[in-house]
């Protein structure tokens, strides 16, 4: 084969313990997903030649490799917030296509809640003060006032109500319902959320994302592993990624995400139109995330969101079944949460997910899938379009 000409499929997936976890550390957590990882591809590990990581350590490659036992000669180690995981997902998908690597891990594992259960950390207000950060982080610009102030732009610009933005949360947890590894799953309504103590206007917290334990391992190889996998291939058809600011004063328009540049480049590459996907993963740390993605990716026009958010649309037996885990919302979010998404979407893609699982009209799985990372507070987005071989 010449450079650049393989295919690359996802072989192996899965989950750690996710929820409340109490008695394990992050590397514990971050075995735990990569060994179900490769007894899910039915590979062994010593084919495992790319390793990618982030969060977690001095080094986060070098340190969680060994932990590992891995030797890897590809490594990635980018860190863009909750889009890292799509990003590294193109980056090894074409380290592969490449001939630079043949078998690539990502894995991630975090306790961010029973550390701060546990008194070992304290929630942050802001990732430091130091650089371009230094001009907002003294006036109280918390991460999660970002995005409040996004949603607020998006409210006085295009009309979007209250209501439409909750309903994302009541479809969420909805989806997680059916999911029994969800940490939350007990229905809620709009009234709930609306109702709900108040973060940062105009988000309560149901608006936001839960705090929780949990890890998830995803493992990318050439097409000519294939055949030698327990599994069913899911191919790498397209990605796309973008940074677009750091401080607030630089993004040009709060009403658009990266995602609007990244999805672009991924529908393209994929040579697919978003019409053509049946399940969409996407970033829901906040309510206002899921909303204005959906604009971004194609899925509606711009101002177009909270109508579309309406009616049962996000729903596993919905028009375009969003989040069907529960997302960060219900489900679980250790922090960085895209290879969540990930997981979440090959699972639909090969019918294993059980209750929640999405069939097209004619009682056929899913064929295509988004999965849709953001970073930060809207500074990077990271977009993989996914098919099931």
């Amino acid at each position: 084969m010449t450079p650049g000409s393989r295919k690359v499929a996802v072989v192996g997936i899965s989950l750690s313990d996710c929820g409340r976890v109490d008695d394990a550390t992050p590397y514990a957590l971050h075995a735990q997903a990569a060994r179900r990882a490769l007894a899910d591809a039915g590979l062994d590990r010593s084919l495992v030649d790319g390793f990618a990581s982030a969060g977690l350590g001095t080094l986060p490659p070098v340190e969680v490799a060994e932990y590992l036992g891995l030797r890897p000669t590809w490594v990635d180690s980018t860190s863009v917030g909750g889009a890292t995981w799509e990003v590294m997902t193109a980056h090894a998908a074409d380290a592969i296509a490449a001939g630079r690597a043949n078998a690539v891990l990502l894995v991630y594992g975090s306790t961010a809640r029973a550390d701060i259960k546990a008194g070992r950390r304290t929630g942050n207000l802001s990732f430091g003060a130091r650089g371009p950060l230094q001009f907002e982080v003294p006036y109280g610009h918390t991460l999660i006032a970002k995005y409040a102030m996004a949603a607020r732009r998006h409210m006085h610009q295009y009309g979007t109500t209250l209501e439409q933005l909750a309903s994302v949360a009541v479809q969420a947890r909805a989806n997680a319902g059916a999911n029994p590894d969800a940490m939350f799953r007990d229905p809620i309504t709009v009234d709930d959320v609306l109702s709900g103590p108040m973060i940062a206007d105009p988000f309560t917290k149901l608006h936001c994302c839960i705090r929780s334990d949990g890890g998830a391992a995803v493992l990318l190889a050439a097409e000519e592993y294939v055949r030698d996998c327990r599994t069913a291939p899911v191919w790498v058809l397209g990605t796309g990624e973008h940074v677009s600011h750091a401080t607030m004063s630089e993004w040009h328009d709060f009403t658009v995400s990266p995602a609007a540049v990244s999805g672009r480049i991924a529908f393209e590459r994929a040579g697919v139109r978003p019409d053509d996907i049946d399940i969409a993963e996407i970033y829901d740390a906040f309510t206002y995330m899921t909303l204005v993605t959906l604009e971004d990716l194609g899925f509606c026009a711009k101002g177009e969101g909270g109508a579309f958010v309406e009616k049962g649309r996000l729903l596993v037996g919905g028009e375009l079944p969003v989040n069907t885990d529960g997302g960060g919302l219900s489900a679980q979010h250790p922090g960085m949460r895209g290879l969540f998404l990930l997981v979440e979407a090959v699972r639909q893609l090969r019918g294993e997910a059980g209750e929640r699982q999405v069939r097209r009209s004619d009682g056929a799985l899913p064929a295509l899938a988004v999965a849709s990372g953001t970073g930060g507070w809207f500074c990077s987005s990271g977009t993989v379009i996914l098919g099931r071989g």
